[in-house]
């Protein structure tokens, strides 16, 4: 009889069921991390706080403004924070800013109206700076696209979980004023365990940087130079990134008054139902940029993907207007419409850019300069409409950012395309 011989898997087996390990593991940590956070940030969405008005403006209008110009001065805060954090101070900063937010939330329901406003300010400030510190956790590596996908579909899926929790609260009688902060207290626990994961997560290895370059922290001079060097590039992008963070916000922060107007009054579930079906269009097509190894043509596809997300965008205007879709289907399309171009800065336009140009940087340096720019568009819009003081028609100014958008980013987007491709870059060693 033959001896039985045992056979060992190899060197390269085992190292790759270590990189599939550790990617489910910084996919569930981040998708946890963030989608926990939303839980101190969307819930109260969900109330209508009618009773109240400041000065003629709806009160609902007064705190969306309120958290949204707190979560605009985090976003230029973080432009030179988030660039120059350190990756073992990551975790347990997250930890420190969702607990100073959920102290707001308390203080939300302590003060009396309206001068609890502040506290949705105070909010705001801190939560702007967890994307940041997560995706620096992500970014850098083969898998990148799938991770960071991953993270966007957490706030995508999360924004609608979120507002469904929020509104059951309010059904088991929770008042308006303390829903906020009870529902961010149910996903302390998820978060904590989230984040802990979070730290675990090892650095990008040798195979990783030669894909995609090194990633740094960026002193002022760094981000200067980076800035200054694809300028006329980087602000089409960034003006395209404005665009679609004006209609996602509105569409987000107003879903409620949005869903009355479509003549379909939204129950808890269909925030969540509505979502889940965009984050999986979404997921599936940016993720899949990961199975493109060349950096520059990545880089291109991604554009493109940006430009297939607007015309979605038209389709689903010129559907509504002729009645050809109803309004659950209006609200699935126009979230993929505008979310497709969002995600895809997220995950692939910043990433694959460091990775063609081997500059020195980090992901978070651009997005918070995306970002920055992108909320305070957000802020213009809502102080313009504040200053209206009939009842606003939340339908018609999603639908009227909509056409601009689109028009818009075409013209960035072509502007961008002729940019990039014709820029000579560093020859790849991925």
């Amino acid at each position: 009889m033959n001896p039985t011989v045992e056979i060992l898997p190899s060197r390269h087996q085992v190292e790759r069921k270590h990189e599939f390990f550790w990617a489910v593991w910084a996919l569930l940590a981040a998708f946890g991390s963030y989608f926990s956070m939303y839980a101190f940030r969307k819930p109260f969405t969900a109330a209508g706080y009618a009773e109240t008005s400041v000065w003629g403006i709806g009160f609902k209008t007064v705190l969306v403004t309120s958290q949204v110009a707190g979560y605009m001065v985090s976003k230029f805060l973080g432009i030179k924070i988030i660039a120059e954090m350190p990756p073992q101070r990551r975790a347990i900063s997250i930890m420190w800013l969702v607990l100073f937010a959920e102290f707001s939330l308390v203080l939300f329901g302590l003060i009396p109206r309206p001068w609890n406003a502040v506290c949705l300010f105070m909010n705001g400030l801190p939560l702007g700076m967890v994307f940041g510190l997560v995706l620096g956790l992500l970014e850098g590596r083969r898998l990148t696209e799938a991770l960071t996908a991953g993270l966007c579909a957490s706030f995508i899926l999360a924004d609608g979980v979120t507002k469904s929790v929020g509104a059951y609260l309010l059904e088991q009688g929770i008042p308006e004023d303390w829903m906020p902060s009870v529902a961010g207290a149910l996903f302390l626990l998820p978060l904590g365990l989230c984040v802990a994961m979070l730290a675990r997560i090892p650095p990008p290895n040798p195979q990783d940087i030669k894909a995609r370059a090194k990633r740094f922290t960026m002193s002022q001079s760094d981000r200067w130079s980076l800035m200054c060097r694809y300028a006329f590039g980087l602000i089409p992008i960034i003006l395209v990134y404005l665009s679609v963070t004006i209609l996602r916000s509105i569409r987000a922060d107003f879903a409620p008054e949005i869903w009355r107007g479509l003549g379909k009054p939204a129950q808890p579930g269909t925030f969540t139902r509505s979502e889940i079906l965009v984050a999986l269009g979404v997921l599936a097509i940016n993720g899949g940029a990961v199975l493109i190894r060349d950096n520059r043509r990545a880089f291109l596809t991604s554009l493109a993907t940006c430009g297939v997300g607007f015309g979605l965008l038209a389709v689903a205007l010129l559907a509504r207007q002729y009645e050809l879709i109803g309004g659950f289907g209006f609200m699935v399309l126009i979230g993929l419409g505008f979310y497709l171009p969002y995600v895809a800065i997220h995950t692939t336009v910043f990433e694959r850019l460091l990775a063609m140009t081997r500059d020195r940087g980090n992901i978070g340096f651009l997005m918070y300069v995306a970002d920055s720019i992108g909320y305070l568009g957000y802020v213009i819009v809502m102080l313009s409409r504040n200053a209206y003081h009939g009842e606003v028609d939340f339908l018609g100014l999603l639908t009227r950012a909509c056409w601009l958008a689109v028009g818009l980013a075409t013209v960035c987007l072509v502007l961008c395309w002729r940019y990039f491709a014709a820029m000579e870059t560093p020859v790849e060693n991925a």
